[in-house]
Formats: structure tokens, C-alpha cells, sequence
């Protein structure tokens, strides 16, 4: 009895390990130390001394003071805005074919169900188990002069006018467009498939056809997965290198082969900085945009 007592008279041991449990959001902090510190570490960090570095020179004196100097040249070098003008030209015709290749494919996955349709989902999402550089050197034999699409279009149309965009700006749209079809199709799938079909088929109930359901209802709700898509795909287009290194021309050429070349081939590592600080500001601007839409998705789920 008196053991038992005394062990009725400890506190419960929920409450002793309540004295030391921790915060929920030093928890939170934790969990995301370390892809901060890696984050940190290999990108910001690396980019703020870039940054640093392109905006400030030596004076005579020997002191660091502000200068813009480095941009003014770039900016003045017609080879240099030539390139970037390309690059943005480039990764806005990539976006929009995507986008307009994409979303169909994504409402045919949503709306309809069978094999046809997984048939469909796996020719879609083969691409995004395919290496960059071993789908550019396949489609260098596709659409390349003398390639396999060439002689189709010989052998069964008899069409022998066939011009291969290979080595000119449209061999890089299609090679990007090839990368960046599959993640586009998932996001716009997983973005239609939040729509509910009771939603749909009460707008069908009260006399909406498909072409009504499809902008009133479908559209407006789609608006931040299309947001995020489109904002995904310029970051990869627009920062991507061994496509337009391999199927593109040699002149204009995108940011990423420019940077490479100015680098190596020109020994320039200075000018190749800055274009790749420019290139990163670009995407930033892009990025918050991305930000913005996955911050705004939290505060409606929370409120």
C-alpha cells in the first residue's frame, strides 16, 4: 500500500515530459535547417559575391567603391543584348508551346479514363526519364538533314522540301519543348483534377454547356497552376544550356552556351559573370512570381 502510494503521488509522466517538450516551431526550424544551410551555401551565397563583385572595381586609391560599369559595357555590346533578346524570344515561343501542347493533353487525361488515356499519360511523362543530352543527340538523328524524319516525309509523301531545324532556332524550341512537356502535364493534370466534378455537372444541371463550363468554371480555377507552369517552365527554358548548346545556332545564341563560350573560348570570366548575373536577376523577378502564388495558396488554406 505504501509503494503504491508513493507511486501515486509522482506526477504522470505526460506531464514530466511536458516540461520539456519543444516548441512546435523550433521543430519546424529544424526540419528545415539543413536545405537552408545547403541553399545558402551553394547558391545564395555564390551569387551575392557575383553580385558583389560585378558592382564594385578598385580605385586607384586602392579602395572598393560602387561602379556599374561592367552592365553599361554589357549593355553596350550588341552581341551581348543580341543574345539576351534571343534568349527571352526563345524561351517565350518554348512557354507558349508548351503551354498550348500541354493543357490539352492534361483536360483529355482529366476528363477521360481507359486505356487509351493511359496510353496517352505514358507517351506524355516518357520524356521526363530521358537524359537531356541522349534526347538531344536522338533528335539530331530525327530532325536532323538526312534524318529519319526527313526520309519519312520522302518515303511516304514523296515531300523532299523538308527544311531540318537542327542548328537553327527552332531545333531548340523543339528540343526544350521535348524536356519541359512532361513536368507541364503533370502540374496543369494535378491542378484540373482539384476541380471537383460535382462543380461541373451542376453547371451542366443549370444549362452551361462545355464551352461555358470550360471559361467560367474550369479557366478561373486553373489560374494558379497555370501561373506556376508557366512560371516553372521559363526558369528551366530560360537557364537551360546542353539543348541549346547542341540543336541551336551558333549565332544569336542563348544566355547559358554565350556564358560558356565567354568563359572558356574567350577567356573572359569577368563579362561571363555578369551575364550570369544578369541571367539569375532575370529569373529571380520570374520567381517571385512562383513565390507570390505558393504564399497566397497557404494563406487561403490557413484562413
Amino acid at each position: 500500500m505504501t509503494v503504491t502510494g508513493s507511486r501515486g503521488s509522482l506526477p504522470e509522466p505526460a506531464t514530466v515530459r511536458g516540461r520539456f517538450r519543444v516548441p512546435q516551431s523550433v521543430r519546424g526550424y529544424a526540419l528545415i535547417l539543413l536545405p537552408l544551410v545547403v541553399m545558402g551555401t551553394l547558391i545564395l551565397y555564390p551569387a551575392f559575391l557575383s553580385i558583389a563583385d560585378t558592382v564594385t572595381e578598385h580605385s586607384p586609391g586602392g579602395s572598393l567603391q560602387v561602379s556599374l560599369a561592367d552592365y553599361v559595357e554589357f549593355f553596350n555590346t550588341p552581341l551581348a543584348v543580341r543574345n539576351l533578346a534571343f534568349s527571352l524570344r526563345i524561351t517565350a515561343v518554348t512557354v507558349a508551346v508548351l503551354f498550348l501542347a500541354g493543357f490539352p493533353i492534361s483536360l483529355y487525361l482529366r476528363f477521360t479514363h481507359g486505356r487509351l488515356g493511359n496510353l496517352i499519360q505514358m507517351l506524355a511523362l516518357f520524356p521526363l526519364f530521358v537524359p537531356g543530352i541522349i534526347a538531344a543527340y536522338a533528335l539530331i538523328r530525327f530532325i536532323g538533314d538526312n534524318g529519319w524524319l526527313e526520309r519519312f516525309l520522302h518515303l511516304l509523301f514523296g515531300y523532299e522540301g523538308f527544311t531540318s531545324p537542327y542548328l537553327r532556332p527552332a531545333g531548340i524550341v523543339v528540343g526544350l519543348a521535348w524536356e519541359g512537356i512532361s513536368i507541364t502535364v503533370l502540374i496543369l493534370t494535378a491542378g484540373l483534377s482539384q476541380i471537383p466534378d460535382s462543380l461541373l455537372e451542376t453547371a451542366t444541371d443549370v444549362g452551361a454547356n462545355r464551352w461555358q463550363s470550360f471559361w467560367r468554371i474550369t479557366m478561373p480555377l486553373m489560374k494558379r497552376s497555370v501561373l506556376i507552369v508557366l512560371t516553372l517552365n521559363f526558369l528551366t527554358v530560360f537557364g537551360s544550356f546542353t539543348i541549346p548548346y547542341l540543336l541551336g545556332p551558333a549565332s544569336p545564341e542563348m544566355m547559358g552556351p554565350y556564358m560558356r563560350r565567354t568563359f572558356y573560348d574567350a577567356n573572359l570570366p569577368s563579362r561571363a559573370q555578369v551575364q550570369a548575373v544578369i541571367t539569375f536577376l532575370i529569373s529571380a523577378v520570374i520567381s517571385l512570381l512562383y513565390v507570390r502564388s505558393v504564399v497566397s495558396q497557404k494563406v487561403e488554406e490557413e484562413s
